[in-house]
């Protein structure tokens, strides 16, 4: 079994971590490839998971790092085994002690895989030239550099002009994303499974404006408005991006393939939503009482 290895190599014991991958692994019949930035990590030279087909991907760190990961993958049909060395991994579903059950199940194939919608992100110059493609799992900001400052867009929505957006930033996100930046903006929650996406302003300049849930099968079409082009940049699940210019457009789809990420756990979303996000939880008051 060919498996693939991301990790945070900001966390301090990554080095021990890998070593205790590398001991358990071949015992299992699994192959470890590694992405070329935790070379280093490593307690013997492994080659680059670039250069195979993965039969699976283990990624290490928080949901940042599954994210990184699902973003590396030639094959979008991959699955992903998130182990959380974090706080939250909201996305993930093992931990440090569970690993030797993860990899168990891995090979064995005991585990439920969900699919999780993804989005597509064209950039077109003015002249209608794509100039960027980007696939992000969870959502497509666009906001400006530096400085806050209001930025003003017009949206389409499946050819209709919704109307001029007048904020800090705009984010459009997945039913996956919309528990990350969106949900921070003020959108709501939608369960994994729903086809939709999620169109949400961030710190609105006009009460006039509230999220938008559209269906999956729509194209969303944000364009600066003339003018207000200076220092605008999209972001791709907050970690990567590239500039937006006067007269450039972002196109943003459902991409034709899901992420699959794989669970073990039998808790559903609500249960995950109670525990990581604490969501209802009431025990600050109960305490003080």
């Amino acid at each position: 079994m060919k498996v693939g290895v991301v990790g945070n190599p900001r966390y301090a014991d990554l080095a021990a971590v890998l070593d205790q991958v590398a001991r358990e692994a071949p015992p299992r019949g699994i192959t470890l490839f590694t992405e070329p930035r935790l070379a280093p990590f490593w307690p013997c030279p492994l080659p680059y998971l670039d250069t195979v087909r993965l039969d699976a991907l283990l990624t290490f760190g928080g949901d940042g790092t599954l994210l990184r990961g699902a973003r590396l993958l030639t094959d979008l049909h991959t699955c992903i085994l998130g182990v959380n060395l974090g706080r939250v991994g909201f996305l993930t579903t093992a931990t440090l002690d569970t690993l030797g059950v993860a990899l168990d199940a891995l090979v064995s194939g005991d585990y439920t895989v969900e699919r999780r919608q993804a989005l597509t992100a064209e950039i077109a110059t003015s002249l209608g030239e794509i100039r960027h493609v980007q696939t992000a799992l969870n959502d497509v900001a666009i906001h400006k550099g530096g400085v806050a400052r209001v930025i003003r867009v017009n949206v389409l929505i499946e050819g209709e002009n919704v109307g001029p957006y007048s904020a800090d930033g705009i984010v459009v996100a997945t039913p996956t994303g919309s528990t990350a930046y969106s949900l921070s903006a003020g959108g709501p929650i939608v369960v994994p499974g729903v086809e939709a996406m999620v169109v949400t302003a961030i710190c609105a300049h006009t009460l006039a404006v509230r999220p938008l849930v559209v269906p999956a099968s729509y194209t969303i079409v944000i364009q600066p408005m003339e003018g207000w082009a200076e220092d605008l940049l999209v972001s791709f699940d907050g970690q990567t991006g590239t500039t937006l210019v006067a007269g450039e457009t972002v196109t943003v789809r459902r991409s034709a393939a899901p992420v699959s990420l794989v669970r073990l756990a039998r808790d559903g979303f609500f249960t995950r939503m109670r525990e990581k996000l604490h969501w209802g939880d009431l025990s600050e008051r109960e305490r003080a009482r």
